[in-house]
């Protein structure tokens, strides 16, 4: 087994991900690079699921890596557009041991609280609890203005997550995708096609991508939740309307927002929009409750006729994420990573979202830009 300076492929490596000492002896002869280890001790505990690497190598079903060591993990799935996975991922980025963490991570993964909680009716938060919330949406649009500096044809969304997680545990804060029900990643990167929770490769942005960024901070016990879509250099007109009707159908539904206003008349409002300049609803995600837990009630469907359940009340806190596709398909279907959501016809997909607060007069948007 070679050496080499790639830090230790393995994502629940022990030592920190140290630079590597140990390649894996079979991907090196089917020319699949980048399988590097700390140790036998790593090389072992994540050989049931790397085996299964050489397995589809061996039938045909895995591309050989290209000359900078990258590969599509993915090379039989039938993809709807020209957006493919780029491999290898990076190794976990690290938490400093004193930033505190949501319960997920120390629970598999599994959003136990999130769960006790289901079914339950929206919170109403505390004056003390609005001030947390102020708080923590600040720092979430601050990391996302970062991460949306960045944005440019060269980068990989790789980098944007390395540049979302330092800003984000620059801020004593923890960035809460990571890990939630095992997403390996800091910010969700969606690009074209890909409708939300895409995973952050070695894919590098292109002149006339466009990308959404998906940030989401937790700090002091509660979470703040942003996205927006960016234009990645020129882009051509029907991107430019996706993204301007987007933009829209968000700041319409907002409007509405007050006390007494009922959660099912915000898809009236964004569906509408959507039509008018030859876009779909996607109906598959929804807006949702956001304060001590990542995700929480009220449910929030953004297209017309839904059904969803309640009525707007001072000191709810929740979400509003309209995800527009070019066309009039609203559907979605899954890559094998089991995250990515892209357009069934591969036609281009955005979002935006912003964290509201029902005050007693009106919505405070808790993510709004401050310049």
């Amino acid at each position: 087994m070679a050496s080499s300076s790639v830090p230790c492929q393995s994502k629940n490596c022990p030592n920190g991900n140290p630079p590597s000492r140990l390649e894996c002896p079979t991907c090196a002869k089917l020319g699949i690079r980048g399988s590097f280890y700390c140790g036998q001790e790593c090389f072992k505990a994540g050989w049931k699921t790397h085996k299964i690497i050489h397995d589809l190598a061996k039938t045909g079903g895995v591309n050989l890596a290209s000359a900078d060591g990258t590969y599509n993990p993915f090379p039989n799935y039938s993809f709807t557009g020209s957006l493919r996975p780029v491999y290898p991922l990076s190794p976990k980025r690290e938490i400093p041991a004193h930033i505190p963490r949501p319960d997920y991570v120390s629970n598999n993964g599994n959003p136990i609280s999130e769960m006790q909680r289901a079914g339950q009716p929206p919170r109403i938060l505390s004056l003390e609890e609005q001030e947390k919330m102020r708080t923590v949406c600040r720092l979430t649009r601050e990391v996302l203005d970062i991460a949306a500096a960045a944005v440019r044809p060269g980068i990989t969304t790789d980098e944007i997550d390395e540049i979302v997680h330092n800003a984000t545990i620059e801020r004593n804060a923890y960035p809460s995708p990571l890990g939630y029900r095992n997403f390996p990643k800091s910010v969700c990167t969606s690009l074209n096609e890909a409708i939300c929770h895409g995973i952050p490769d070695q894919r590098k942005l292109r002149e006339g991508d466009i990308i959404n960024i998906d940030v989401s901070v937790y700090y002091e016990g509660y979470h703040g939740d942003l996205n927006e879509t960016y234009p990645v250099g020129e882009i051509d007109n029907d991107s430019k309307r996706l993204i301007r009707t987007t933009r829209e159908s968000l700041d319409e539904a907002i409007k509405i927002c007050k006390p007494g206003a009922l959660f099912r008349d915000i898809g009236k409002v964004i569906e509408p929009v959507a039509r008018a300049n030859g876009c779909a609803v996607v109906r598959t995600y929804t807006g949702h409750g956001v304060n001590d837990l990542f995700h929480d009630s009220p449910n929030i469907p953004h297209y017309a006729k839904n059904k969803a359940i309640g009525t707007m009340k001072a000191g709810m806190v929740f979400t509003i994420e309209p995800m527009l596709n070019l066309g009039s398909s609203w559907g979605d279907v899954h890559w094998p990573d089991n995250w990515t959501a892209t357009t069934v016809d591969g036609k281009r997909s955005a979002q935006f979202e912003d964290t509201l607060l029902i005050t007693e007069t009106g919505v405070e948007i808790l993510t709004e830009r401050t310049s």
